[in-house]
Formats: C-alpha cells, structure tokens, sequence
C-alpha cells in the first residue's frame, strides 16, 4: 500500500482528499502525453503517474523536466494497478519541490564496482541495495526475535579488550592509556560464557573486526556476528540448536522479503528445499577422505578451505556440518573430545552455493587445568585471563556456544557473489572510506 504523511500533511491546496508522498524521484518513463515517476520513499518504491492533458502544459513540462534524486512532496489519489509497485500508483495532481539535484553521478548506465564503492554513499539508493538492505534488516530482527522467544537474555559485550579470544595476528590493537595494547574485538564469546553463567542462556549482537589480510569475496575486516553461549549444553544439543536457529531466521525472512528477493532475481524456493533437509553430520576425518576421493591432495590436520567447502557441499546437497576438527587448528577453549584426544568438540556450519562457513561452534571446556594448559601452549598469559578462568573454579558447568557471521547468510539469502554488498559500508583490507 502507498503510505501517506502525518494526516495534516495530506492535503494539497487545490484538494481537500488528495494522498500524498515525500521522497526522492528514482527515475522517470513515459512520452509527450503520459509520465511515469518512480518515486522513493520509506526504503520502497512508488510509481506516480502524471498525465499532461490533467495537469496541464506548464506543470507536465516541469514533471518531465525532474532530475535524478530530486526530492519531492507529490500529491494525488491513489488507484490499483497490478503492473506498478506494490499493486498501487498515484494520480498526480500537483507537486512541491523540496530539494534540487544536479548531475547525480550513478546513472541507469553500468558503473564498475571500484566507481560504486567510491558512491557507496549514494549507490545506498539503488533499486538492488534498497533490496538488500531490507533483507538485512528484516533478518536481523529474525535473529533477535528467535532468541527472545527462545528465553535467551541479550549481553551486549565490549568491542575494547585486553584479551583475545584467537590469534593476535589478526587483531586491530590501539594503545590504551596507561594500560599498553588494548584490542578491537573479533568476538564476545569470553564475557558471554560469564554471562551464560548469570543468566543460562544468553547471546549478543554486533560488530566484529579481524585484521586478516584477506581479498577473499567472503571476507570483511569489520563484520556483524551473532554469538551464543549456553549453559548445561554439549556439543550435540549446540549443534541441533544451531539447526533450528538457522532454519527458523532463514524461512522468516525469506517469508518477510518476497518481493525483495523478486527485485534481486532471487528464486528463494532451491533454498527453502534445502532447508528442508537435515544438515548432515560429518567428522573431520571423513571429510578428509571424501575430498581425497574427490582427488584434493590434503592431509589429516590441515584446515578445510573454500573451495573445499564447496566440494563438500556439493557432495552432500546441502548445509552440512563439519565436526570434531583436530585441536591444533582450533582456539584454546574447545573442549577436547573424551573420544579422540587429538580433537575438540567443535563444528563449523557449512553453507553451500560457495558461501563456505557461516557458523563456527563448540562445546567449551570446563576444565580450569586444562584451559590454563592450552593457554600456555598458545603463548597467551594465563594472568591476562584470570577472570575467565574464575568461571572454572566457581561452579563450572558443561556449556557450548557459536558464532554466525551476519553477512554470509545475507549473500545465501539473497545469492549474492560477494558480501561486500551485505553490508552498508563495507572495511576492506583496501578500503576505508567513505
């Protein structure tokens, strides 16, 4: 439906029933007697028709005459119409201009990306990332409202932290006072494991950064994560929880976002199919075999890149998850297997269509010696962590966690090559502005 301004808005001088819009003109069709303006409004938009022989000579030419994102209070009747937008199109009977525009640089001709990131702040109005944002927003709120209703209290974590929860190499650090290296967080995931044993079950919500010098299409430096962590959970309750999780946001937002995805060429239905499937299982070492069958020459103990996500992937027909990775290639909190003392209790969820890992996971470990012995071997100061290692000396509990990155599930949803448009104003290793 065509929204309307505040009601003592809506009336033009000439009409005392007249609908109205405030926007910016997307573009314009149409010949010397009939006009068509698509017309920008509340992130959507609308098609006002302007008809020469009601409007008159002058008025009609000045319609004509409108330049790319000049910004209008249009004013007219509305009238269905199953071909424009929305089913929906205004007559227009008169119009106020507000702002002028002169040369707007993107144009309806192609532009290469470096020129659109160079515009991302206008390139924000286009007809693909009004789509896209709207994706964004609508499963973020998916991803919140999934844990309000599951009873999980939001944490919000600190981005500034003196301890880290992976390799320092891959951290921004800044100088902090008096205090020496302070760091840009990559992840939550410690102050929300002292959460989780406050509160049971909790989660929070935000930006991560993570200084990898990476030119990847799949890779941010500052990205949004979701992160997890619940108490008197192991790894196998973690992973159907993840399962749902992931399920329950993505069929919501594809149900919330039709027509967006409509906009971006997205038929959502390959993707419900596969959602409709369970997600297999898959040890780390049979994952290993299936990509030697497949003729990749790799090794028990390397890590599982991109293209071998794919392999593995496309093997299966669907998201798997890969678990039990081997505990040298993984951080110093996974619990090690009772099973297999070579590997952790750990799992990292694997999108297909070339998405790669959109969550990594694992039971924690509860031990206060053994934590306080992974650190040693990491290098890292057990004294620098002294109050995450209080949670195993005052009623430790089994307890397990993850972590989603939010724009790699955009670019499944949406089926976008590249996550650089998942996110407003994306930070590369080559990128800061605008």
């Amino acid at each position: 439906m065509i929204p309307s301004l505040d009601p003592s808005q809506t009336q033009s001088p000439n009409s005392a029933s007249t609908h109205s819009l405030q926007g910016w003109v997307q573009g314009l069709r149409g010949n010397n007697h009939v006009q068509f303006l698509q017309l920008r409004t509340e992130g959507k938009i609308y098609q006002v028709v302007a008809e020469k022989e009601f409007l008159g000579e002058e008025v009609f030419k000045q319609v004509k005459g409108l330049p790319q994102e000049t910004s209008l209070v249009v004013f007219g009747v509305a009238q269905e119409n199953e071909k424009a937008p929305g089913g929906q199109e205004l007559f227009l009977h008169s119009f106020t201009l507000v702002g002028d525009s002169h040369q707007y640089p993107i144009t309806p001709k192609e532009h290469g990306p470096d020129f659109l990131h160079n515009h991302r702040h206008l390139w924000l109005r286009s007809k693909r990332q009004l789509a896209i944002q709207r994706v964004r927003s609508e499963l973020s709120f998916a991803i919140r409202e999934f844990f309000r209703n599951d009873g999980y209290t939001l944490i919000d974590t600190p981005i500034l932290t003196g301890s880290i929860g992976e390799s320092a190499g891959t951290l921004f650090s800044t100088e902090y006072f008096d205090l020496g290296q302070a760091y840009l967080a990559q992840t939550g995931q410690l102050y929300l494991e002292t959460a989780a044993f406050a509160h049971s079950k909790v989660y929070c919500f935000g930006p991560t950064f993570r200084a990898e010098k990476s030119k990847t299409r799949r890779h941010l430096t500052e990205f949004w994560m979701l992160e997890a962590e619940t108490a008197f959970l192991g790894q196998d309750g973690n992973l159907d929880l993840q399962e749902r999780f992931v399920k329950t946001v993505l069929r919501t937002t594809i149900e919330r976002t039709q027509e967006d995805l409509k906009a971006l060429d997205r038929d959502p239905a390959p993707l419900l199919e596969q959602l409709g499937k369970p997600f297999p299982r898959v040890d780390y070492g049979e994952a290993i075999q299936i990509l030697k069958t497949a003729g990749e020459e790799i090794t028990w103990g390397e890590d599982i890149n991109s293209d071998r996500e794919q392999i593995l992937t496309t093997h299966f027909g669907t998201a798997i998850f890969i678990q039990n990775f081997p505990r040298a290639i993984k951080a110093f909190y996974m619990k090690q297997n009772p099973d297999n003392a070579e590997t952790v209790l750990s799992a990292d969820l694997i999108a297909p269509d070339g998405i790669g890992e959109i969550i990594g996971g694992s039971e924690r470990e509860e031990s206060y010696e053994k934590i306080v012995e992974r650190l040693k071997e990491e290098g890292l100061p057990p004294e620098d962590y002294s109050w995450y290692l209080d949670l195993r000396k005052y009623g430790s509990v089994p307890h397990a966690g993850f972590g989603m990155g939010l724009e790699r599930v955009i670019a499944w949803v949406c089926g976008l090559s590249h996550i650089r448009e998942c996110i407003p104003f994306p930070r590369m290793i080559y990128r800061l502005t605008p």
